[in-house]
């Protein structure tokens, strides 16, 4: 489908030609924009982070959509960027959207923030990008800064295949449903998480998937930036001991790693050595994560042994 592109006045040309930005004593000229929409990566921290590119789509665009506008001053002010902002979040989308679009149709260019790096990512913009492709209008990327892959860059784990899981479930046992689900992904496993519950979180992690080598990076690009790296049970323990850590937190879990086959009857005495100290569950948890079986099968066979041990 051809992007739909409303006619511009010379006024109009004129008006977003006179728009500038500033780094340092530096004096640069904004963008000249056809309508549509600017998805624009910001900084995750270090505000040195934006690139010309995006703060030239910033300085021309007719409005900034942001996460949280208070945040996004910031930026603005520091490149001496003014622009009207309006605040495009998760609680006010459904509203928010139809007037964005309705904006962009007029003839408008505008530019998509979030908080922090790439736009997307854990947050609602995909809607608003998806319905402004059914409507004919042009979407152009921005890209720059994203947490997921500067933690990804500094994990010191396998690069060439990851996935990207975002949050986890606050709840335990509906996290470890969802690592389980997880286990067999060929590739490095990127997460999101509060720093409240990073302990369990990687606790929960350890038991499902093993003692796999991880990296837990925090505050990056920031002042306080600090990357740990170990097996996910040792920092579980580590963060348990020293308790919940300030900022933001991505975890990075390397892939499972190759293991050799075991046999039933193999495997079914580890289970019972296991269930001797461990719960079914635990038990079963356990030995899947130690031989990268499917969880439910070994639970299965556990239950079977359980009962035999009545």
């Amino acid at each position: 489908m051809t992007a739909a592109k409303a006619p511009q006045s010379d006024s109009v040309k004129t008006v977003r030609s006179s728009r500038t930005f500033h780094i340092g004593d530096a004096t640069l000229p904004a963008a000249t924009l056809d309508p549509g929409l600017y998805v624009v990566a910001t900084p995750i921290g270090n505000l040195a982070d934006v690139t010309l590119r995006a703060l030239a789509i910033l300085a021309g665009a007719d409005a900034i959509l942001a996460e949280d506008t208070r945040v996004s001053r910031a930026l603005l002010a520091r490149y001496g960027i003014e622009r009207p902002l309006s605040a495009y979040h998760e609680h006010n989308a459904a509203e928010a959207r139809p007037r964005a679009l309705r904006r962009i149709a007029e003839g408008q260019a505008l530019a998509l923030i979030s908080d922090a790096g790439t736009p997307l990512i854990s947050d609602p913009g995909y809607k608003l990008v998806s319905e402004a492709i059914e409507h004919g209008f042009a979407v152009i990327a921005a890209p720059g800064p994203s947490a997921a892959l500067a933690a990804l860059c500094v994990a010191g784990l396998p690069t060439d295949r990851f996935y990207f899981e975002g949050f986890l479930p606050p709840r335990s046992s509906a996290r470890r449903e969802r690592i389980n689900a997880l286990a067999a992904v060929p590739g490095s496993l990127i997460f999101y998480e509060a720093a409240g519950r990073l302990a369990e979180t990687l606790a929960d992690l350890a038991v499902e998937l093993g003692p796999r080598r991880a990296a837990v990076a925090r505050e990056l690009t920031k002042l306080h930036e600090e990357v740990r790296r170990g097996a996910l049970d040792k920092l579980a323990a580590e963060y348990i001991a020293s308790g919940a850590p300030k900022g933001e937190i991505v975890i990075v879990v390397g892939p499972m790693e190759a293991r050799p086959a075991v046999s039933e009857a193999a495997l079914d005495r580890e289970i019972a050595e296991q269930l001797t100290n461990l719960s079914v569950k635990d038990a079963a948890a356990a030995i899947a994560a130690k031989h990268g079986l499917p969880r439910r099968q070994i639970y299965a066979r556990a239950l079977a042994l359980a009962g035999a041990q009545r």
